[in-house]
C-alpha cells in the first residue's frame, strides 16, 4: 500500500476533523435532546454480536452484508452490528420480566455494513434508534414520530423539506389479497413492493406472476405502490384507492387521527408504496424523506410485535425507527441548515482567552488563572507563546471564536488585567481578582441572551 493510501481512512469510512465533529455532536445532540424530552432513556450494547444474532432474524443471506469474524482458537462466529433492532431485541427478552414497562428506549450507536459505498450509504455510520415496547394501539406509533420530527424541526428542518410516508402492512396485505395474493405469499409479495424501484418492469412482472398475480393484477399491484393520499382520508377513501374493505383501513386512520390532533399531521401523507422489506414489521410502518425524493431514505421504521418473541422473550408489542446520519447530514448541508457548511461555528466558543503579552510574571499567571477559572466551570484556553505582539494573539483567540480574552501585561505590576470583548472591540483594565466572577458573569449573560 502506498504512502498517499495510508492517509486515506478505508472505503466507505470518514474521520472526523474538529468542525465535521461539530456537526456530527450537532446531529446528536438534536437526536438525544428530542429523545429525553419525549421520555426515552439511553442504552448501547456491543459493537459485535453473535453472527447467529442476525441470521435468525434475516436468514443466512444477510451473512454477505456483514463483517464478520471467528476469534483465533475459538469456536464461535461474530459480526459487527449492522443495526441495532436484534441488540435491543436481545436486552429486553433477557430482562422482560424485570424491566419497568412501557419500556422507551434509545441509541446512537455506530453501525458496520459490508456493501458497495455510493451517496448516501457507507460501511460505517451513526444511527439513532428510537424505541418504545409494551404499548398497543396507535398512541405508541404517536410517541416514536413525534419523537422523530421534533428532531427534525430543531435541526431547522421544516415540512417543505422532509416528509413522513406513511402505510400499513395488514393495509396492503388486504389489498394484496384482494388480487390473488396468497396468504403464505405476502413476505414475497412485501419484499417484491419494496425492491420495485430497483428493478426493470419485465423483471417485476415476471416475480409477480411467481407470486400468484396475473398480469392484471400486476398492474393493479403497481397502481397500489404508486398510491399516495391526504394525512386526513377516511378509511372509506382509502380502501376504495386500495381495494380493502373501509375496515381494514380504520387502525391507519386511527394513528393518522392522532398525528393531525398532536398537530403533526403537515409532516405527513400517505404512501402505500412504503411496506418496509424486513420480514418482522407487523401494522404501521413509515420512512422520512427529503421532500423531493431525491435522496435514500432519512429514517424508516414501524411496528414490530412479534420481534421480542422471536429472541426467546414474551410476546409484546413494539414500534420504532433507526435514522442515519449520512443522508440527514447530506440533507442539511444541501439547504443550507447548518451554522457553517464546515462547522466551524458550531465548535464550543470559549468563555475566555488568556493572553500573555511577554513579561516572565504573565506567563505564570496565564497557567494559574487558566487552571482558576476552569475550577469554576469555564471553557478557557490560552496562547502558548508570550509575545509583546498581541495583536497576533487576539487574532489567535479570534480563530478560535473566544468571547472575551483578557490580556496579562505591564498592568500586572498593579494587580490589573486587561480584559477585552472581541465582539465589540471594547476593552477595559479589571482587577485580577475580579477575573472569575467577571467572566462567570458575561457567561450567564451570553447564555440569557440565546
Amino acid at each position: 500500500m502506498s504512502d498517499a493510501a495510508h492517509r486515506q481512512p478505508p472505503k466507505g469510512t470518514r474521520d472526523f476533523y474538529p468542525p465535521e465533529m461539530a456537526i456530527r455532536r450537532h446531529i446528536e445532540r438534536a437526536w438525544r435532546g428530542a429523545s429525553i424530552d419525549h421520555g426515552f432513556d439511553e442504552i448501547d450494547g456491543p459493537t459485535f454480536e453473535h453472527l447467529s444474532l442476525y441470521t435468525v432474524k434475516s436468514g443466512e443471506g444477510i451473512i454477505n452484508e456483514l463483517f464478520s469474524f471467528r476469534r483465533a482458537g475459538g469456536d464461535d462466529d461474530y459480526a459487527l452490528r449492522p443495526e441495532f433492532t436484534p441488540t435491543l431485541a436481545r436486552m429486553v427478552a433477557a430482562r422482560a420480566a424485570s424491566l419497568p414497562q412501557p419500556i422507551k428506549w434509545f441509541a446512537i450507536p455506530t453501525h458496520f455494513r459490508a456493501e458497495r459505498p455510493q451517496r448516501g450509504r457507507l460501511r460505517e455510520f451513526i444511527q439513532w434508534n428510537v424505541d418504545l415496547i409494551g404499548v398497543e394501539g396507535s398512541q405508541a406509533e404517536l410517541d416514536v414520530l413525534s419523537t422523530a420530527i421534533i428532531a427534525m424541526e430543531r435541526l431547522g428542518l421544516s415540512p417543505a423539506d422532509v416528509r413522513v410516508r406513511l402505510s400499513h402492512r395488514g393495509v396492503v396485505a388486504a389489498a394484496l389479497q384482494a388480487l390473488g395474493a396468497q396468504q403464505e405469499r405476502l413476505a414475497d409479495a412485501f419484499a417484491l413492493l419494496d425492491r420495485r424501484e430497483k428493478m426493470e418492469p419485465k423483471e417485476f412482472d415476471v416475480r409477480a406472476e411467481a407470486i400468484g398475480l396475473g398480469s392484471a393484477a400486476t398492474e393493479r399491484l403497481g397502481l397500489i405502490a404508486r398510491t399516495k393520499l391526504p394525512i386526513d382520508s377516511d378509511a372509506r377513501s382509502i380502501g376504495a384507492a386500495l381495494g380493502c374493505s373501509a375496515a381494514d383501513a380504520e387502525p391507519l386512520v386511527e394513528l393518522c387521527t392522532r398525528l393531525i390532533a398532536a398537530d403533526l399531521g403537515a409532516w405527513c401523507d400517505l404512501d402505500f408504496g412504503i411496506v418496509r422489506g424486513l420480514a418482522y414489521y407487523t401494522g404501521s410502518v413509515f420512512e422520512l424523506h427529503e421532500a423531493s425524493g431525491a435522496e435514500r431514505a432519512i429514517a424508516g421504521g414501524g411496528r414490530y410485535d412479534k420481534l421480542i418473541e422471536l429472541f426467546g422473550g414474551p410476546s409484546m408489542p413494539a414500534v420504532g425507527f433507526g435514522m442515519g446520519d449520512v443522508v440527514l447530514g447530506l440533507l442539511l448541508h444541501d439547504r443550507g441548515k447548518l451554522p457553517a457548511a464546515d462547522g466551524d461555528s458550531l465548535m464550543p466558543r470559549p468563555d475566555v482567552f488568556l493572553v500573555s503579552a511577554g513579561a516572565p510574571e504573565a506567563e505564570a499567571m496565564v497557567l494559574q488563572l487558566a487552571a482558576t477559572l476552569r475550577r469554576g466551570g469555564l471553557h478557557v484556553r490560552h496562547s502558548y507563546k508570550a509575545t509583546r505582539n498581541v495583536g497576533k494573539l487576539l487574532s489567535e483567540a479570534g480563530k478560535c471564536r473566544a468571547r472575551h480574552a483578557i490580556i496579562l501585561g505591564a498592568e500586572l505590576e498593579q494587580g490589573m488585567v486587561a480584559w477585552k470583548d472581541l465582539a465589540a472591540g471594547t476593552q477595559r483594565l479589571i482587577p485580577v481578582a475580579d477575573v472569575l466572577a467577571s467572566v462567570q458573569a458575561a457567561r450567564g449573560q451570553a447564555r440569557a441572551e440565546l
